[in-house]
């Protein structure tokens, strides 16, 4: 995916192309870490792997099987690789179980699937939709707000249907599709709230934070309290188009800015970005519903916003409520995963949320985790003591400013948020 270098504290305004379906290279370690040892050559049973490394191995294949490769997910019961493979390719679907993972046939292919994204984009790019590739079906996943009646919803019906048989399904959500930015605590700019997302070193070697790039548009300089001194002034930003990030750096040169998420009473260290993977299970801090988890739906979706269509984002049934904008979205083995950019529904009734993929950020900001390539902080411990951020606001429910500590003071009890056991198995998320 391309991405334009955006003016200094500008926010672009763009609508971008469809987003190619196939897999990016990431910064995973090494699938075979995980399977036993055995050559990729022997065909053999399914291999047990982490959610990283089976991003990984589908990277791989995606490459090895070229026009045979109709995506993949992650089963997480069975903690899997599913590749799906074109009916027909015989040796392809051979290679699938050789390297490890388990092999389903189906009918339509990755060109055919991005063909018809390409359709509903021109024909169908209606404010309150959204589509994206469901490999677990095959098929692409249009969904609907509550805005789209009569003439629209029929519009969109009817699109869906020229796609043929087996190619798209279409669901209606009683939610709103809007992005996820209000008044109230946490970082802010012109009355309008957000959340940082995870700190990053900016090209030049200056401390920066990512969040979402509809967040800019309501000021280039941004506090860690509501009417507060200004901690950071807008660099980059985009949105909509493709993509909805922000490079914001910190006014503070000598700002820390620590790779780690601060879910409340405790951190848990980001050790690299990757790319999500579908089946996923993966976490959301945001500063106004603190810790929420859920899994990965689909990959390379086109939300059609009110504002304008952004392009290439990851689609969860992770709920988010305004203020969350910008928040992240990461890994419970600490990997930096997305930005929330909207949905719709909240953390009560529930519904789809969308996140821009921090790899893809990355790249178009010219930066890197944390430090300079160890990991990223969330607004969770965000800004560091030089920020502002007070070190000891670390519960949810507390009013952290740039540490996103998540949670006002009405989410109360806390709930397990069943991470396994492990260094981070005592998280807890609030809903």
């Amino acid at each position: 995916m391309s991405h334009k270098r955006i003016p200094k504290r500008k926010a672009a305004i763009a609508v971008g192309g469809v987003v190619a379906l196939g897999a990016a290279a990431i910064l995973l370690p090494s699938a075979n870490a995980s399977q036993d040892g055995a050559p990729d050559d022997v065909a053999a049973a399914p291999r047990t792997l982490k959610a990283g490394d089976a991003s990984d191995l589908a990277t791989r294949l995606a490459g090895t099987l070229g026009d045979a490769y109709a995506g993949a997910w992650y089963d997480g019961e069975e903690k899997r690789l599913v590749v799906n493979v074109v009916r027909g390719e015989g040796d392809m679907a051979l290679k699938v179980r050789s390297a490890g993972a388990e092999v389903r046939e189906v009918d339509n292919s990755m060109a055919e699937l991005e063909a018809g994204a390409g359709t509903l984009k021109s024909e169908a790019t209606i404010p309150g939709t959204s589509w994206a590739v469901d490999p677990r079906t095959n098929k692409i996943l249009v969904t609907a707000d509550s805005t789209v009646t009569g003439g629209k919803w029929d519009q969109l019906e009817s699109t869906v249907e020229s796609l043929g048989s087996g190619m798209a399904t279409l669901k209606k959500s009683e939610g709103t599709f809007r992005t996820f930015v209000s008044g109230g605590d946490a970082i802010f700019a012109g009355g309008a709230r957000c959340s940082l997302g995870f700190n990053v070193t900016a090209g030049d070697g200056s401390p920066a934070f990512l969040t979402a790039g509809h967040c800019a548009a309501a000021g280039d300089a941004w506090s860690d309290q509501q009417g507060g001194q200004p901690i950071a002034t807008v660099d980059q930003a985009l949105f909509p188009g493709d993509g909805d990030f922000a490079l914001v750096r910190y006014d503070d040169p000598a700002t820390e800015a620590p790779s780690e998420v601060n879910v409340g009473g405790q951190t848990v260290p980001i050790v690299q970005a990757a790319e999500a993977t579908v089946g996923q299970q993966v976490f959301r801090m945001g500063s106004t519903t603190g810790l929420a988890d859920g899994q990965v739906l689909g990959l390379d979706a086109t939300v059609n916003y009110p504002e304008g269509t952004v392009t290439g984002l990851i689609q969860t049934n992770v709920c988010a409520e305004p203020g969350d904008s910008g928040g992240s979205l990461f890994t419970q083995d600490g990997l930096a995963i997305g930005l929330t950019s909207g949905g719709s529904g909240d953390c009560t009734v529930g519904g789809e949320t969308f996140f821009q993929p921090v790899t893809t950020a990355l790249e178009a900001v010219g930066a890197t985790l944390g430090d300079g390539g160890a990991g990223a902080g969330d607004g969770g411990a965000g800004a560091g003591e030089e920020a502002g951020a007070g070190a000891d606001d670390q519960a949810v429910g507390q009013d952290a400013g740039a540490e996103q500590d998540g949670g006002d003071g009405d989410q109360g009890v806390q709930e397990q948020s069943g991470m396994g056991s492990g260094r981070h198995s005592g998280l807890t998320r609030t809903h």
